[in-house]
């Protein structure tokens, strides 16, 4: 089984992407997940370009790391200074990494109007850097920058300075498509006529700007790459990066690549969602692999044949990347999907039993008065546990109170204060907050009333709100449905609420998202005891 070093630049590359911005502790909770999951090489920054990273280097050195290889990152030496001048160049040796990773230029238009200097400086500055940076006991990986551009434009050149980095000590030559506009087929053929011109692994770097960052990586792959760049869920600079969660599995489960440890590939959809949480961004439904949607089945025909055979419509066992299968209820769904979702709860019910009856009327009755399940399936199951009896809400709200103000004229967002009485078991908890409208402050005063009782929901936060006037009636009195999207960090779940007040089905949406969660954390502590009203 051919090894496949995997180069995650989340951390570097990643935070350049629009609307992503990592503290210092997000940068080294993420190291550490990536360490616990296997990649080879994290790429962390810059020590010499801002505070932030020198002292996340200063801090990543006492983390005791089992898998991955701290990298930092930098340019060759700046024209017409040497290395020992060259304070940037330098600040890669404070990093006190065993790897480093340089940058140069590889096409000769960048050469000629970025650097302003002859084909020969440029191919000088890119030797002199790895071998001052070898000299004092670097690993050196070399990224090639526009290296296909440079290659189609001039291929000796391109060529030239990959040799300048081999000749002068680089453990890798990583060939980069900074712009993302190479198709699969260019960069097999470019590959591997790198690969036959170095004796030194090739390395691939892809930008996703045509969309094809995964396909091409794979070509490179495909040509001889060894060493693969990308950050784990795509994110990057423009249209972000060649996406690793798609990767590994592709290159582990259907190629037979050695990329990370065995055990290591239950973890990939968990390890997406955590980075994905800290990164304050949302995963795809529809992404391969670690999409919650990527198992997910509509269609009746669909549903019925994974209930049959989930070969039928699944490449892989969704379990194989630590995602779950789900039936998405719709209209189009049909009585087959609902007993899908009913079998993981009881492998008993069929559609002649009484259960399944009464929860097939209670998604017709639901429906009709504005609720649909299909993105919703927390609140689904919720609904299929009390209609089994298998649950009993934690806690009930007693009695609650929202005052919301606004300057009329004025711009701006919707102050309001909720107080809410809460009851768990015997005991009462009256508590107030305020909030960025009505529905934020009711959420906030919830949950602090509740993790009095349930301090495990201070993990928990709501991600997205969606609200939806449904049709019915006057417009003034539609019915309104909200879908609440909800994490503890690790896992996503969504709830629905529906009404003719916007108050009472985001209150339904919130209720639902967190007895769900408080029903999977007793579940997985061994006991569903609770303190239920």
């Amino acid at each position: 089984m051919k090894k496949i070093e995997i180069f995650d630049s989340t951390l570097r590359d990643g935070a350049q992407g629009e609307g992503i911005s990592f503290s210092v502790d997000d940068k080294l909770k993420i190291l550490q997940k990536l360490d616990s999951f296997g990649i080879t090489f994290a790429e962390a920054g810059n020590p010499g370009s801002n505070p932030k990273d020198l002292e996340f280097f200063k801090r990543a050195k006492s983390l005791e790391l089992s898998n991955t290889k701290l990298v930092a990152f930098g340019s060759t030496r700046r024209k017409n200074l040497t290395c020992e001048e060259d304070e940037n160049l330098n600040a890669l040796l404070t990093a006190e990494t065993e790897y480093v990773c340089v940058f140069g230029k590889s096409w000769k238009l960048h050469s000629d109007i970025i650097l302003g200097a002859s084909a020969e400086e440029n191919f000088k500055m890119i030797s002199d850097t790895v071998s001052y940076l070898t000299e004092k006991g670097k690993k050196v990986i070399f990224d090639a920058e526009h290296f296909f551009d440079g290659y189609k434009d001039n291929p000796e050149f391109a060529l030239r300075a990959v040799r300048a980095a081999e000749k002068a000590g680089a453990v890798t030559a990583v060939l980069c498509d900074t712009n993302g506009g190479a198709f699969p087929e260019e960069i097999e053929e470019i590959t591997k006529k790198a690969a036959e011109a170095i004796r030194i692994p090739v390395g691939i770097h892809c930008h996703n700007d045509i969309g094809c960052a995964v396909a091409c990586t794979m070509a490179a792959v495909k040509a001889g790459a060894a060493h693969i760049q990308g950050t784990f869920i795509g994110i990057g600079e423009r249209c972000g990066n060649a996406n690793l969660s798609v990767i590994i599995p592709n290159l582990q489960l259907k190629k037979g690549y050695d990329c990370v440890p065995g055990e290591s590939m239950e973890q990939l959809t968990p390890t997406a969602c955590y980075i994905a949480e800290i990164a304050n961004t949302k995963l795809a439904g529809s992404m391969a692999y670690v999409g919650r949607n990527a198992f997910g089945h509509k269609g009746g025909m669909h549903a019925d044949g994974v209930a049959k055979e989930p070969k039928t419509f699944e490449h892989i066992p969704p379990e194989a990347v630590g995602n779950e299968r789900s039936f998405l209820l719709s209209e189009v769904s049909g009585r087959s999907t609902v007993l899908s979702k009913l079998a993981s709860f009881d492998k008993s019910l069929d559609k002649n039993s009484p259960e399944t009856k009464r929860i097939m009327d209670k998604l017709k009755k639901l429906e009709n008065i504005g609720y649909q399940f299909e993105a919703a399936g927390a609140s689904f199951e919720l609904l299929v546990l009390k209609e089994l009896g298998r649950f009993k809400p934690f806690f009930r709200i007693d009695h609650f109170n929202v005052v919301s103000s606004q300057n009329y004229g004025t711009f701006g967002l919707e102050k309001a204060d909720a107080m809410v009485k809460v009851k768990v078991g015997n005991r009462y908890e009256i508590t107030a907050d305020e909030g960025d409208g009505p529905v934020n402050a009711i959420d906030k005063a919830i949950r602090k009333a509740l993790e009095v009782f349930y301090p495990q929901l201070k993990r928990t936060h709501l991600i997205d709100y969606k609200v939806r006037v449904i049709a019915k009636g006057d417009s003034t009195a539609a019915v309104t449905r909200v879908l609440i999207e909800s994490t503890d960090g690790e896992k996503v779940w969504t709830t629905v609420g529906a009404s003719k007040d916007v108050i009472d089905a985001s209150l339904s949406a919130l209720l639902d998202a967190i007895n769900y969660y408080l029903y999977h954390t007793a579940e997985e502590a061994g006991s569903l005891s609770n303190k239920n009203c």
